[in-house]
């Protein structure tokens, strides 16, 4: 009865890895056939994708995607262009003052970078986090950056994620921590006590008391002061969002803090 019992295990056991792989292959040629069918479009102006780095870029628009490189701003990340000799932020950060260390961007937010940005932030372009992985992946230097550390997202207003239905620094910063193959994580650590209009059309100065004192940490989080901490949104424009959030950690203790974002612009 044992020797029966083990083999019906290890019958059991074939069985599951068979139908496995029945279904892995059957996924692929699934692909396949809607890859023939109904080919993938790129993001940013709509013709078919093909011979692309990308799955939704096509290579048109790969080549015109303004990827950021060393030398940039150390605060912001805004690209310099040249040698750098002088200051080490931008006229971008000069009314900053900011409360975090330094800050990365992968791409400027303009062309097709902003087609990527909007599909994400307003139409729940989550798919396109594969492409966003694959070029964190290839920039060794944002993928430095990123690595071990703790990812915190900023934070939406209950009232407004209710009607978004998703936060999409919530989901970017899971890509950011896939990206770093567990060497980062994503932990959701900071509240927005306050409601405030949209920062889309305000000035700096507007914008730096719209948000003024909106965020603070969440009840059950816990801040380690030695532990890095980077906050992640989708796009750096002022600075102002992420000035207010690091200003939220740095009052909770955390004494190393960075901002990370997809675009710049």
């Amino acid at each position: 009865m044992d020797a029966l019992g083990e083999w019906a295990g290890h019958a059991g056991v074939r069985l599951f890895s068979f139908v496995r792989m029945v279904r892995r292959v059957s996924e692929q040629l699934s692909g396949m056939l809607l890859e023939v069918f109904f080919p993938r479009s790129c993001v940013s102006c709509g013709d078919g994708v093909e011979d692309s780095g990308y799955e939704h870029l096509c290579r048109e628009c790969a080549r015109e995607l303004f990827l950021v490189a060393a030398p940039h701003c150390r605060i912001c990340g805004y690209p310099f262009h040249g040698m750098l000799v002088g200051p080490t932020s931008c006229p971008h950060c000069a009314e900053l003052d900011p409360v975090f260390e330094a800050g990365k961007t992968i791409f400027l937010a303009k062309g097709p970078g902003r087609a990527l940005v909007h599909e994400l932030k307003y139409r729940t372009g989550f798919y396109l986090l594969r492409d966003i992985e694959r070029m964190i992946r290839t920039s060794g230097d944002y993928l430095d950056f990123i690595s071990d550390a703790v990812l915190v997202p900023v934070p939406l207003h209950p009232d407004k994620q209710r009607e978004r239905g998703y936060n999409q620094s919530e989901r970017i910063a899971r890509a950011l921590a896939r990206a770093t193959d567990g060497r980062s994580r994503m932990e959701c650590l900071l509240q927005r006590t306050k409601f405030t209009q949209t920062q889309t059309s305000l000035n700096r100065e507007d914008r730096d008391r719209n948000v003024k004192n909106a965020f603070a940490l969440l009840p059950e989080a816990v801040v380690i002061p030695e532990q890095p901490y980077i906050l992640v949104d989708d796009v750096f424009t002022t600075g102002a969002t992420l000035n207010a959030c690091a200003a939220a950690l740095q009052r909770a203790g955390a004494e190393q803090i960075k901002v990370a974002t997809l675009g710049h612009g």
